[in-house]
């Protein structure tokens, strides 16, 4: 996989960059915050590192918890499902196929031994989303840890996009994670319960690409809320992080990205390290995030200077 992992902390959140390069033909490139490091490299790849396919933590790590996960049916939402349900986690996965949810709980739940539970859920209506966290909530209770990797994408041109193009992404990326976490999150604060969330973005988030102009758009939004719900929400005792997976090959993503497989060889001579990411790998480093043994917390503003605040600017209204 072309992985620089790179790690930019703030005081309260945490991204994680799992990104691709960008160079010239005869050049490889990868960047660590603004420093650009690059390895003229002209030749193919001569050694290829092992990818190793077992589970980093130890057994258990998520014995009692449960997780939900939007997107839970395939690709890296089944894979990300797949290791916590390793690790001892209850996991609820959440999307608008049942059939696909339900045929996936049932082959992990065969393959883990625990228990996977399958609720369709559309996270662009926020109706579907109360009522998928109520129906959690008497099967479950709440969750301990929260994936938002619901996503779509397409690639376009930017000038051919109409404005229900452009809605149909943000809806799904932007306003779905942000009806999830809002839903969720409120009902943990009602329970003073603390938890994980963690978001599934792109490279592309934080510096723009050309011909996904919506979903870099959203995913920039749901960085900035994970950077915004750090602040207020550390003393509830939720954490928040980001992934940003470089080239990932999975069906759902590839046959709208790169349909006719053109691309591929192409980002394979980009990547320092030979190879595009698996599953797997950003299974590990999710299951990681959400863990106990990633656990920090932050700060925000007091209740009661949020109401001296708030009758403050209702004062100055309209001035």
């Amino acid at each position: 996989m072309a992985v620089c992992v790179g790690r930019k902390l703030s005081r309260l959140w945490r991204r994680f960059t799992v990104m691709q390069s960008r160079f010239t033909i005869n050049e490889r490139f990868f960047s660590q915050e603004t420093k650009v490091l690059h390895q003229s490299n002209g030749p193919a790849q001569a050694v290829l590192l092992p990818q190793m396919q077992t589970l980093m933590l130890p057994s258990g790590t998520f014995k009692g918890k449960v997780a939900f996960i939007t997107g839970g049916g395939t690709g890296l939402g089944k894979g990300m499902t797949t290791a916590l349900s390793s690790l001892g986690a209850e996991c609820v996965i959440a999307s608008r196929k049942l059939d696909v949810l339900k045929q996936t709980a049932e082959e992990i739940s065969l393959q883990t031994g625990n228990k996977v539970h399958a609720i369709q859920c559309d996270v662009r209506d926020p109706d579907s989303v109360k009522s998928t966290v109520e129906q959690m909530s008497k099967v479950t209770g709440l969750p301990d840890v929260i994936i938002n990797n619901a996503a779509g994408n397409f690639i376009s041109p930017s000038e051919r996009l109409s404005a229900n193009a452009f809605k149909t992404i943000t809806d799904i990326v932007l306003n779905g994670t942000a009806y999830v976490t809002l839903e969720i999150g409120k009902e943990l604060i009602k329970a003073k319960k603390g938890a994980a969330f963690l978001s599934i973005t792109t490279i592309y988030a934080e510096t723009g690409s050309g011909f996904v102009m919506p979903s870099a758009s959203a995913k920039a939004g749901v960085e900035a809320m994970s950077k915004s719900l750090a602040a207020e929400w550390g003393r509830y005792g939720m954490r928040f992080n980001v992934i940003q997976p470089g080239p990932i090959k999975t069906k759902g993503a590839f046959s709208r990205l790169d349909p006719t497989g053109m691309f591929e060889k192409e980002f394979l001579t980009r990547i320092p390290m030979g190879r595009l990411g698996t599953v797997n790998e950003i299974a590990n480093l999710a299951a990681y995030l959400c863990s106990d043994y990633a656990n920090w917390v932050s700060g925000a503003v007091t209740n009661e200077q949020w109401d001296i605040l708030e009758s403050l600017i209702r004062k100055n209204k309209g001035s």
